[in-house]
């Protein structure tokens, strides 16, 4: 038997630990303060987002609450789930979702947009990166 195998992380443990990260950058929580507000250390955090540790029901509970997500977001898209393609979104496009959340920028317009209030506002905005995004010249 191989011990390399030992080594790998499983990829459910991988996948839930990546959506920690995405819920926690959602909310510009850094690791630290996840950490403290559960009362381990930030390398605890690392590992569970790397799914390097696997994170107990206990464990993610806590972090649901604390990150304000039902337990069922950290396994939304995991690997072998067997459902229909939510709202037209592809495994692809799931991914392509939380590379883009993931990213400095993603990051910076989430937060930015979730703060504007009025509707109407948000409408407008949407319609703004839609116009521009229609304008931009493809790469070559």
């Amino acid at each position: 038997m191989s011990t390399n195998n030992k080594k790998r992380p499983n990829p459910i443990d991988v996948h839930v630990g990546s959506r920690i990260r995405l819920r926690r950058n959602m909310l510009g929580i850094s690791q630290e303060r996840l950490g403290e507000s559960l009362g381990i250390t930030f390398q605890q955090i690392q590992k569970y987002e790397k799914g390097t540790n696997r994170v107990g029901a206990s464990r993610l509970q806590a972090i649901a609450s604390i990150l304000n997500a039902p337990v069922s977001f950290f396994f939304e898209g995991a690997p072998g789930e067997e459902r229909e393609a939510v709202a037209g979104l592809s495994e692809e496009g799931t991914a392509y979702v939380a590379d883009f959340l993931n990213s400095s920028e993603g990051i910076q317009l989430n937060r930015a947009f979730v703060k504007i209030t009025d509707p109407k506002v948000r409408r407008r905005v949407l319609d703004l990166v839609k116009a521009l995004a229609a304008e931009a010249p493809l790469p070559d």
